[in-house]
């Protein structure tokens, strides 16, 4: 399996025998959005910057919203959360989802906004790689983040919308230092261009943050 980071919320993910693609944004973000293909497209919610449908051709099946869906063989399950930490009095709800596919367990967190209780917690089994928001401001911040990752115990961690030079727009997003700094690992960054894993032993056992570099 392989994973892309398109930048912000967006990722490919490219299986066996399904291609998936999460959280398309809009390019007025000021991050172009490259030609994309994909079998399922998946948004967590229908802002701008995660719901640019009209980016991405090909799929057989658009899923924005929670439940449980399977295609070609992977496993989808839409668990409905908030986007801020009052029960959505600010920002509404958001979707984020569980995906089985290959014999790995993935997840994107999309904009959530505050920590998972117990009744969310049950519903996730072991994640092999965690899709987490971590900038604040629309999302949890990254102290938030790092204890959604410690509830969690993931074993791979792709930190995704947070704040960088090409960003437009979001001016209360923090940046990736301030994440790295909550974790602990400043000095040992993992930097890939993609995420490639083949089997269980590609997923350590110990959680590992991986930042991945953006391909827009």
């Amino acid at each position: 399996m392989e994973i892309t980071y398109i930048g912000h919320s967006c990722f490919k993910i490219k299986g066996k025998d399904l291609t998936i693609v999460i959280d398309p944004y809009d390019p007025k973000i000021g991050y172009k959005l490259p030609k994309m293909e994909a079998d399922l497209l998946l948004t967590t919610h229908d802002h701008f910057d995660h719901h640019n449908i009209a980016g991405v051709s090909g799929y057989k099946l658009l899923i924005d919203g929670p439940g449980e869906y399977e295609v070609n063989g992977a496993f989808v399950y839409g668990i409905p959360t908030f986007h801020d930490d009052k029960k959505g009095e600010e920002r509404g709800t958001q979707t984020m989802y569980v995906i089985d596919i290959d014999g790995f367990t993935l997840m994107h967190l999309g904009d959530l906004g505050h920590e998972l209780n117990t009744d969310l917690l049950e519903k996730i089994s072991k994640v092999d790689v965690l899709m987490i928001p971590i900038g604040g401001g629309f999302t949890i911040n990254a102290e938030k983040a790092s204890e959604v990752i410690s509830s969690i115990e993931p074993g791979i961690v792709l930190p995704m919308h947070y704040k960088t030079d090409d960003l437009v727009g979001f001016d209360d997003l923090q940046g990736i230092d301030k994440f790295m700094d909550e974790m602990g690992v400043e000095n040992n960054i993992k930097k890939e261009e993609k995420l490639k894993i083949a089997s269980a032993s590609d997923i350590p056992e110990d959680t590992e943050v991986v930042i991945l570099k953006p391909a827009h």
